[in-house]
């Protein structure tokens, strides 16, 4: 399946039955991953969803096959996704660790990710060419979703991004250079090292797009504007923080409630 050519063998389309991907499935499902971890569904889902658009293509566009065998195998259960975001006092200490960093780059890096809700790479990867300083905003030029999204650059972030333009290096454009210099720093170590100093535990680096997202949620923005925010199509992603706003979804609901029975 996918990549994974040798769990279907060699056989022809007519022969790849719905008991030959469901058995696939299940293999997949079992498997180990690199970091040794187990697969989760997620990850079978999106092997299901490439095997289904190849289908579908065979089916609509070439007529080699009648109907596709997809349509009768059983996707497995995602979960709704953890929310592991950083509360006030983590928040804290992982910020004096990150400023204190042997890093110069981490602390505005976390400073960017916390504030805009961008995914990791769309922090690192980001070119001087995408930030406009008059307009105080990011134009990200490559999402995930394929679409072209505008992120506001305000606050604490907008001093650290001006102070950092001042002292930029003048061989590259990328905003966080590595040694070499048309490749992203990697922070990964300096990230864990602040993390275990600020003793912080079960948090990743895309839980910092967790925790922006959480604090718009606590703030009382709606899950159309977390989703606008963060770049989601849909508000199923967004679902997931939508306990955070109950609060503010409550005194919606009473000061409608004051108005219209007086």
């Amino acid at each position: 399946m996918g990549s994974r050519p040798s769990e279907t063998g060699a056989r022809s389309l007519a022969d790849v039955t719905p008991a030959v991907i469901a058995e696939a499935r299940d293999k997949l499902a079992r498997g180990v991953t690199v970091r040794g971890g187990q697969r989760s569904p997620s990850t079978v889902n999106r092997y299901l969803a490439a095997l289904s658009h190849a289908f579908a293509i065979a089916v609509k566009e070439w007529g080699w096959v009648e109907d596709s065998p997809l349509r009768k195998v059983t996707k497995p259960k995602e979960s709704r996704g953890r929310v592991r975001y950083l509360g006030d006092e983590e928040r804290a200490r992982l910020l004096e660790e990150c400023r204190k960093s042997e890093s110069p780059d981490l602390y505005c890096a976390v400073v960017l990710a916390l504030s805009t809700g961008a995914r990791r790479m769309e922090v690192l990867g980001l070119r001087w060419g995408q930030v406009d300083f008059a307009r105080r905003a990011i134009t990200l030029l490559e999402t995930k979703n394929g679409e072209i999204r505008s992120l506001p650059l305000v606050g604490h972030a907008f001093d650290l991004m001006e102070d950092r333009a001042k002292v930029r290096r003048i061989d590259t454009d990328l905003v966080f250079p590595g040694r070499k210099r048309n490749r992203p720093v990697d922070l990964r170590f300096p990230f864990e090292t602040a993390l275990k100093r600020a003793g912080i535990e079960d948090f990743r680096w895309h839980d910092l797009r967790h925790s922006a997202a959480s604090y718009l949620a606590m703030n009382g923005a709606t899950l159309a504007e977390i989703a606008e925010v963060l770049g989601h199509k849909t508000l199923a992603m967004v679902k997931r923080y939508a306990h955070l706003s109950q609060a503010h979804t409550t005194r919606v609901v009473e000061s409608m409630n004051a108005k219209i029975f007086r």
